[in-house]
């Protein structure tokens, strides 16, 4: 693995002396290590001691490089910059840094086990992990004040392990096109009025981030986005079945497609030019069939293309249909998920997924669509390593 630029963030707590030991290790590992202490964390150890371990100087306000790092390391993170990053907060170097840093993020929160345990805490904590952060510990055991209980910082050589997972990853996809759909299509009705669905696009979304996270291009075309398109990824929108069958197949020779949007199986056949006006009568409207994209793609993909599609289905009958799906429509893996169920899914930040490919089937537990995503581009990853 090549050198990394790694960002080791210390906020206050007894735990910021096992941090010296996290910052030994990645600089022995030959990571170009920059380490950012809040003011609680010199009341322990002095910044002076990371300085001489990194052998660079901590900055004192928030410089444009800081940000262009590889990963950001937060360890420990205490109940108050874990609170302060949940909301947002930007009052010293290190929350100033969090705030603008896009790349992976890793933090090792440690505190009295009280704390840990508040609802506050943990609503913070699952805060973190939807947006994509990466949380390692805390773990049972004493603490400072002779406690024992969840709370203590998971050990340095634990935190240096997942950092180096996570480094490895940024390379996974390097110099790959990925193509990515998301979103809901509408079809229109009349000037006003079109047929949609309730999909938020926060899962494609998400999957746009973590590939791009890995060193990929991505490319996302977006039907409707009800979330925001993350950064640094081309966005090409694109509102109504045809135009994403349109954009997608004129990308068609991307390394990578993910075909995450929801796309209108059906369109009004004649959409009215002007609005409808109200009259009392009844409004028959026929529907005809769209283009089915994920088919078009499968029959027209070059060797080596890697092609996933989503099926959002209800029920055991639904993941039966994402099974014949598969073959139909020529994919290498599909995506399920139940949309008959209200706490995943279209309108929810969380999803529980099946994959389904030629290999058999693997739940995925319910998790964060952030969470999900990475668990599908591990599977991207492994199936072009020739894994799959």
């Amino acid at each position: 693995m090549s050198m990394a630029r790694v960002l080791v963030g210390v906020s206050g707590g007894i735990a910021a002396y096992k941090a010296c030991e996290l910052t030994r290790l990645l600089v022995r590992a030959g990571h170009e290590v920059t380490p950012i202490l809040t003011p609680e964390a010199e009341r322990f150890v002095a910044a002076q001691t990371f300085e001489a371990l990194a052998r660079r100087e901590m900055p004192r306000e928030l410089f444009p490089h800081l940000v262009e790092a590889d990963l950001l390391v937060i360890a420990p993170l205490s109940a108050n910059t874990l609170g302060k990053l949940a909301q947002g907060l930007a009052d010293n170097v290190l929350t100033q840094t969090a705030l603008a840093f896009d790349g992976p993020v890793l933090a090792a929160p440690a505190m009295n086990p009280r704390m840990w345990a508040h609802r506050a805490t943990r609503g913070n904590a699952e805060t973190l992990a939807r947006r994509g952060v990466e949380l390692i510990g805390p773990e049972e055991g004493d603490t400072a004040e002779g406690e024992v209980g969840v709370g203590r910082m998971s050990e340095p050589e634990e935190i240096f392990e997942r950092a180096q997972s996570l480094l490895e990853k940024r390379e996974q996809l390097d110099g790959l096109r990925v193509l990515v759909t998301a979103g809901g299509t509408r079809e229109p009705l009349d000037a006003v009025r079109f047929l949609g669905n309730r999909s938020s696009g926060r899962m494609g979304a998400a999957l746009a981030a973590e590939a791009r996270r890995r060193g990929a291009e991505v490319t996302l075309v977006a039907a409707n986005l009800s979330v925001p398109a993350p950064v640094g990824v081309n966005v090409v929108p694109a509102s109504t079945a045809d135009d994403v069958a349109r954009e997608t197949l004129a990308r068609g020779d991307a390394d990578v497609v993910l075909m995450a949007a929801a796309v209108a199986d059906y369109r009004p056949a004649e959409p009215e030019q002007a609005k409808r006006p109200k009259d009392g009568n009844d409004w028959t409207v026929t529907l005809e069939p769209t283009t089915d994209v994920l088919r078009e793609v499968g029959e027209r993909r070059t060797n080596g293309q890697l092609l996933v599609g989503f099926a959002a289905d209800t029920g055991e009958r639904g993941l039966e249909r994402a099974r014949e799906k598969l073959a139909a429509k020529r994919a290498d893996l599909i995506v399920f998920n139940d949309v008959s169920r209200e706490d995943i899914g279209f309108d929810s930040a969380d999803n529980e997924v099946v994959f389904v490919s030629g290999e058999g089937e693997r739940r995925l537990e319910k998790a964060s669509k952030e969470q999900i995503a990475a668990a599908i581009l591990d599977e991207v990853a492994e199936r072009l390593r020739g894994g799959g």
